[in-house]
């Protein structure tokens, strides 16, 4: 049986990542679930919110959090690097073994029902909930941009699992899913060198005939003035952060590495001692010590 008092993961993920009082306020609304951590990125345009909360509180702060996003976030400025779809881009409950997979499935529903009809922003199940097979990855849904997307959906050719039948006007669309943990984890090169991490992200990533489940994307960061390797890694227990990094290192120099939001500690096994992780504390952002600080 499920731990009743194990709770649920949440990982909603805005389109803005340099205004700190919007950020703040969205912070604020997410409550009743609670605050675990945030990540801003000013190049990518883009916050990563890590929430907690058992069932019921957790759909109503993502309820009310993402009517917070609609409000202050307008998709026609945005500026970023990274794909979305969305004010509140996507909203994936997470579940940490497979006894909490229904509980985050249902709180998932729940949740999107409620946006869909109470906030009128469609919202697309996405992953192991979609409905239909073209709307189980993320990329293909955010093909064209959040306008790409509007266009689709006029047409007919994506339906929303919920809410109107066309984009919010300045909030765009919602990607929903229940999942197991993402690990969200980029390599700085020391290279400005856009082209370089372009090439090493192709060659990694699962679809280019690289890692099982890892998702890739070569950037440059301004902020910096470095190019980057961004990945998503889909199942940690099969590639682990170590051979991410081994990858890149093998064809360029590193400068640093950075964990978007909160992993599993075994993620990080055998992770070089060598390589800098950028603003990483382990209490904070492994997620087991994250979730025993809320005991």
């Amino acid at each position: 049986m499920p731990d009743p008092l194990q709770p649920l993961v949440a990982v909603p993920n805005v389109s803005e990542g340099a205004d700190h009082d919007v950020l703040e306020a969205i912070e604020a609304a997410f409550a009743p679930a609670r605050f675990l951590d945030l990540h801003a990125d000013v190049d990518h345009g883009r916050a990563v919110y890590s929430l907690a909360g058992h069932q019921g509180e957790l759909c109503d702060g993502l309820v009310s959090g993402t009517a917070m996003a609609l409000e202050r976030i307008d998709l026609t400025r945005h500026e970023g690097l990274h794909p979305f779809a969305g004010a509140l881009d996507v909203m994936p409950i997470v579940y940490l073994d497979e006894e909490q997979r229904a509980a985050a499935c249902a709180e998932t529903l729940a949740a999107a029902g409620r946006i869909g009809a109470e906030l009128e922003l469609p919202v697309i199940l996405y992953g192991d909930l979609a409905t239909r097979p073209e709307h189980h990855e993320r990329a293909d849904l955010r093909r064209g941009g959040w306008r790409g997307l509007a266009a689709r959906i006029e047409s007919g050719e994506v339906v929303p699992d919920f809410g109107p039948r066309r984009v919010h006007p300045t909030g765009g669309a919602l990607l929903a899913a229940a999942r197991p943990p993402l690990v969200a984890f980029n390599v700085d090169l020391v290279a400005d060198d856009v082209g370089l991490a372009t090439t090493i992200a192709a060659e990694l990533r699962e679809s280019g005939g690289g890692m099982p489940g890892v998702r890739a994307m070569g950037l440059r960061l301004d902020a910096r003035a470095r190019a980057q390797v961004s990945t998503n890694v889909h199942d940690h227990r099969s590639v682990r952060l170590a051979e991410i990094v081994e990858f890149v290192r093998d064809r360029a120099r590193i400068a640093e590495a950075e964990l978007v939001g909160l992993a599993p500690e075994a993620a990080f096994e055998g992770f070089p001692d060598d390589v800098p992780l950028r603003g990483f504390a382990p209490e904070r952002h492994l997620l087991e010590n994250a979730l025993r600080s809320l005991a």
